[in-house]
Order: structure tokens, then sequence, then C-alpha cells
């Protein structure tokens, strides 16, 4: 890139996280695209470390990594080895991706028969051919945020149904002590808080019922019949 760091349109706003980069990498590159890659981050709110690590790169968004190789300019002649640093960091992390630069028709060939030369398989890890290493990084950061979203999103979707399990299961339990005659919501409610679960309070006593709620003898004395007396919890209801 002629002339320094091109001005760019920060991408990702809101994201924020950390990237690592290896330092073995780094200092096999030129100082412009690390200064460009620098300046993006910045931009985008991610802190950028230099660290010894396998990968090139390492992203932690959301609380997700994501592992990059990346090379900046396709080389033929060392194909074999490119391929076979994939096979040896594919096993070591879970979620990696291969960024290739192929800048020329020549490249792209060369890059689409070494792919599968290596037996290399689909989507195992993805790789991800560009134009220049400038866009290359530009797709990591992408990458790395919309996979951290995800996590995210997923994260929430999993706490919004327990929430709903949760809602759902007081239901029924409220449902439950509420066929008891005479016991309301709020009771069901102070139940719950007080002694616990349907089975905890199958088993309290008269005396435990009193002590640890506002309930009246007649309703604690109403409980204790419901769930030890057959003939009490046998027979037909209405309240």
């Amino acid at each position: 890139m002629a002339g320094g760091i091109a001005p760019f349109v920060p991408l990702l706003v809101e994201g924020r996280g950390i990237c690592m980069m290896s330092t073995a990498w780094r200092d096999k590159q030129d100082h412009h695209l690390i200064n460009f890659i620098g300046a993006f981050l910045a931009a985008n709110l991610y802190r950028l470390n230099f660290l010894s690590i396998s990968p090139d790169f390492i992203f932690n968004n959301g609380g997700l990594s994501v592992a990059f190789i990346f090379e900046t300019s396709w080389d033929c002649g060392n194909a074999a080895a490119v391929f076979s640093r994939v096979n040896a960091l594919k096993r070591q992390f879970k979620n990696i991706y291969v960024v290739v630069a192929v800048p020329t028709v020549e490249q792209i060939e060369s890059f689409n028969q070494s792919y599968f030369k290596y037996g290399m398989e689909l989507g195992c890890p993805a790789f991800v051919p560009v134009n220049d290493p400038e866009m290359g990084f530009e797709m990591m950061l992408k990458i790395a945020h919309a996979r951290g979203v995800c996590k995210q999103q997923d994260i929430s979707s999993t706490m919004r149904n327990e929430r709903e399990q949760a809602v759902q299961c007081m239901d029924a339990y409220v449902r439950v002590l509420t066929s008891i005659p005479g016991i309301d919501d709020h009771d069901a409610n102070m139940l719950a808080q007080a002694i616990g679960s349907i089975e905890a309070i199958a088993k309290a006593s008269e005396s435990s019922i009193l002590e640890s709620t506002d309930l009246s003898r007649d309703k604690a004395e109403a409980i204790i019949r419901f769930f030890r007396d057959p003939q009490f919890y046998l027979s037909p209801k209405i309240n």
C-alpha cells in the first residue's frame, strides 16, 4: 500500500475485544501493514497485544476466542509447510480460519491446486481468500466480531429460555399448592420462599409451616392433610 495507511471508515464501531498478534508473524511483515492493523483495531475499540502464540492471530470477542492463520501473500513454494501447519493447528483450536492473500490469477490457481493436493476438507477449517493483506485483516475482524455476537446471542437465548422454564415451573408449583382448599397465590408464593420445593412442603411439619410463614393453623393443617391423608387428597374438591 503506497504512501502509508489509506483512510478507512471503521466497520465495527460497536465491536470491543482483544486481538493477540504472534510476535513471530509480526517480525516477518512490512511495518506499513502492522501500522494499518494497529490503527484499524484502535478505531474499532480492540486492544492489541503482541504474544508468542501458535496461530498468527487470536481474537477474543464476546467471550469467544477465534484463531487465524494469515498468509499475506500466497507462495506456491511454501504450500507444504502452510498446509502442514493448518493441519496441526486445527487440532488445537476449535474456532480457526485461514486467511490467504491471492492477488494474482497465478496465485489463485496455485492455491486451488494445493488445497486439493494436500487433501483439505471443505470448511475444516474455513479458508478465506482475499485480494490483499488489508482486506484480509478486515475480514478477520469481521469474522471474529460476528462470531462473538453470535456467542452473546446464544447466551442471551439460553438465559431467556431458562427464565421461561423457571416461570413455567413456578406456575405449575402455584397450581399444585392452590389446589389445596383455602390456599391462594399469596400463600403458595410464601411457601415457596420460606420452605421451598413441593417435596419439602410435603415433608414439613405443621409447626415448621406456622413458624416459617404467616399462614393460619387451619391452612397449615390443610396442607398436612393434603399431602399425608389419602382420604383427603383423593377426595374431590372445589376451590
